[in-house]
Parts: structure tokens; C-alpha cells; sequence
């Protein structure tokens, strides 16, 4: 047993249906077995519990760890690839570099990098676009394993438009998810995801094969691309004869609640529709809609709607790893928007934590500190001196310090991350 004691902000009621902030300025976690068994005021807790060993952290704030819902582990190296749309940044950039990871050895070295780059901006969990190579996610799935995060991944598959060697058939897509499945799926914190890359490369006859993949683990994620680019919605309306580009998904059976969606910059209304009915999540990625000039996401829309909402980094097109840097270009894609939601440090929190959580099904384990949850938490401290360090000590409530943090903080500032307890990393740690 270990008791934490620090300043505790989350996020339990979803603030877009009213839920608020909590906080304790000086508060106590009491963990056990990588459970948070008990948790309030400093005094109450140290009374209950006198003879515990306790870390201190009340330099700064604990969030619980951060939950990225689309992110893509080939593209590490080519974050930053500016000026060009969707499309184009496709070709020049992203797919050659995923190209070369059907070299093993350059996958294992991608996912070091991949996997620190989260865990240094405080991820514990993330849906992962893995790699159009069985044997790339298999390393990924190896390194994600031994690195104690909450890991969901799979082989990403596509039959048309790519390159050559990124293409795979519905029968060897198939086999080889299942393999990667009975690998992977369950073992430690990793679970599958079914991964066809988007509508505009993948056939009708591969998204029944993923659909076959979906129905036959249980448990598996389902995610994608949509409606992202008006260039890519117009190839998508004239290959797939769909409905829609949501359509082109939902009519092989691959849109429910299992199911995340990247990017919906551009949906219908009657997309929208769809998307709340089967109650599937869309995972807005804003540094990645404004790199490549995607355009501005429709938050009201979707929140009227009520389709679920989670962030992505969406590293590469993204510009880095950061959950709290999203969550601040959330923040200012909204007020450029005439109908934009006023996003307050509550709703960015949730945004980066507890909506995550709800999207991955995993809201029973991780995103906020309750009691009963398991003990993901990151602690922000910045150095003397720094910005937000300044900008910390003034603060006049938790809510003002935690806007602080979305508005100046870094990957520099998170001083320790834990996952189940276990603390996978450490900067300086009383």
C-alpha cells in the first residue's frame, strides 16, 4: 500500500453534460495492488492509514494519465512535414516511411521511439495505427508489452490506391490479423484493433474481411479515417458508390461502439446520426486538422448530436505526441468558429482522459482517480522558475492552474508517469 499526496485534478462527470472539475489541493491517494482503494483530504487519509509510506507530490498537480485515441506508430520521423494537404502529405511523407518498415529491425527501432514519445508526454493509453506489415506490428506489440502501457494496435490493411508493398488481399489481411490477435489480444495491457487504413484504399471485399476479424475477437476496437479532406470525401463518394464516407464503413457492419473514428472535419448531418446511433466515438486531432489545412472541427455539431468525442495526436500528420498541446489547439479551433464551443479547462481534461477512456472502453479502469479505478496518473512539475511553474503558483483555483497547464505546459514539465501503479517513468521522483 502507498499513499500519494499532492494536488488531484480530474475529470469523473463529463463536463458537456454538466459534470465539473474536482479537486483536492492537498489530498491523499491510497493505492494498493495498482487500485486506488481510498482517496480525500490529507489528514483524514493519513489517520486512516499512519503507518504507510507516502510520495510526495505536492509540487505541481496529478492528473490521471492521458488516453490518445488515434495515433499512427510508423510516422514517428516524419513529424513536421509541413504545407501540404492530406493527400500530397500522404505520398511525399507518410507512406514512403511506413514503407520502410518492412525492414524488422527499423520497426523495432521506430517503436522505441514511438513508445518513449508517448510515455514522455504522459499517455498511459492509446489506440495505435500500427503497420501495413505483420511482422512491424508484432515488434511494436513486443515493445508495447515490455513498456507497461495500455496499448491497442493492429496490422493496418488496404487492397487498392497505395503503394505496391503496402497492399495486402482480404484472405492474407485476414489470416494475418487473426495471427496477430492470438498473439497479442489480452495478453498483459495490449488488446487488437481491426485497422483497414480508409474507405478510399480499402475494397468492399476487405472491409468484410475485417468485419469477419471484429465479430471473431471479442473485445477487438474497430478505427479509422473519415472525413477528413474534401479531396479524400470526393474519392472515397466516387470508389465505393457509398451513401456516405461513414456509410462506406457502416454498410459492411464495422461502425458500434467498439469503433473510433479519426479526423469527421467534414460529416453530414446524417452521418452524424449514424455515428450516435451505433455510438461510436470520433477522435478529433486538431494540430493534424490545422498542419494540413483540414479544416475546422464541427464540436457543436457533434456534442448536439451526441456523438461521442475523444483527442489524437495523430503523430505524424500531428505535430508531436502532446495531449495537452491538442487539447490548446482544441481550444483555439473552437474560438476561431463562430459556432464554436467555449471550451473550459474541464472540458479540455476530459477531452484528454476520461472521454479517451469511454472511447476505448476502458472507462471502468482508467480516466479518472476514483476510488475503484486503477492508479494511471501523471504528475506535472515544472523546474523553479519555468513559466508554468510561475503561472502555477498564482493560480486562484484548480481550474486556473489546470488552464495553465493546457496553456503552457510541456512533455518537460511531467516529472513521473504511472500505469497499474508501476511507475514507467521518472524525472526526479521525491
Amino acid at each position: 500500500m502507498t499513499i500519494y499526496r499532492g494536488t488531484f485534478v480530474d475529470t469523473p462527470a463529463d463536463p458537456f453534460a454538466g459534470g465539473e472539475l474536482r479537486s483536492e489541493a492537498d489530498g491523499a491517494v491510497v493505492v494498493t495492488d495498482g487500485v486506488i482503494v481510498a482517496r480525500g483530504p490529507w489528514e483524514s487519509v493519513r489517520s486512516a492509514h499512519p503507518e504507510e509510506s507516502v510520495v510526495d507530490l505536492r509540487e505541481g498537480l496529478v492528473l490521471p494519465g492521458f488516453v490518445d485515441t488515434h495515433v499512427h506508430f510508423p510516422q514517428v520521423r516524419v513529424i513536421g512535414g509541413l504545407g501540404l494537404p492530406l493527400l500530397d502529405w500522404l505520398d511525399r511523407y507518410a507512406l514512403p516511411e511506413e514503407a520502410r518498415l518492412a525492414d524488422t529491425g527499423k520497426a523495432d527501432e521506430v517503436a522505441r521511439e514511438f513508445l518513449t514519445g508517448l510515455v514522455a508526454s504522459g499517455t498511459t493509453s492509446a489506440l495505435v495505427f500500427g503497420a501495413h506489415f505483420a511482422d512491424a506490428v508484432d515488434v511494436l506489440c513486443r515493445r508495447a508489452a515490455d513498456s507497461g502501457l495500455r496499448i491497442s494496435t493492429g496490422l493496418v490493411v488496404s487492397d487498392r490506391g497505395l503503394r505496391p508493398e503496402l497492399l495486402t488481399t482480404p484472405e492474407r489481411g485476414y489470416a494475418e490479423s487473426m495471427a496477430l490477435a492470438g498473439r497479442w489480444h489480452g495478453v498483459g495491457r495490449l488488446r487488437y484493433a481491426v485497422t483497414p487504413r480508409f474507405a478510399l484504399s480499402a475494397t468492399g471485399a476487405l472491409m468484410d474481411s475485417c468485419a469477419q476479424v471484429l465479430r471473431e475477437v471479442p473485445g477487438a476496437l474497430f478505427t479509422s479515417h473519415v472525413n477528413e479532406n474534401p479531396a479524400e470525401i470526393e474519392q472515397v463518394a466516387r470508389l465505393t458508390g457509398a451513401a456516405s464516407y461513414t456509410d462506406a464503413y457502416d454498410r459492411h457492419g464495422l461502425i458500434g461502439p467498439a469503433s473510433v473514428l479519426a479526423h469527421n472535419v467534414h460529416p453530414t448531418d446524417a452521418e452524424l446520426a449514424v455515428l450516435a446511433a451505433r455510438g461510436a466515438c470520433v477522435a478529433h486531432c486538431p494540430t493534424s486538422n490545422a498542419a494540413l489545412g483540414s479544416g475546422l472541427f464541427p464540436m457543436r455539431r457533434h456534442v448536439e448530436a451526441d456523438v461521442r468525442i475523444s483527442l489524437g495526436c495523430d503523430v505524424g500528420a500531428g505535430t508531436g505526441f502532446s495531449l495537452v498541446k491538442e487539447g490548446l489547439q482544441a481550444y483555439f479551433g473552437q474560438r476561431l468558429q463562430p459556432d464554436g464551443l467555449l471550451l473550459t479547462p474541464a472540458h479540455l481534461l476530459y477531452l484528454a482522459t476520461s472521454a479517451g477512456a469511454h472511447a476505448l472502453g476502458l472507462q471502468a479502469q482508467v480516466g479518472d482517480l476514483s476510488v475503484g479505478k486503477r492508479f494511471d496518473a501523471v504528475w506535472l512539475r515544472p523546474l523553479p522558475g519555468d513559466p508554468l511553474a510561475v503561472g502555477l503558483s498564482h493560480a486562484a483555483d484548480p481550474g486556473e492552474a489546470l488552464a495553465k497547464v493546457f496553456t503552457l505546459g510541456t512533455p518537460a514539465d511531467i516529472a513521473a508517469v504511472w500505469v497499474d501503479g508501476d511507475l514507467v517513468r521518472s524525472t526526479d521522483l521525491p
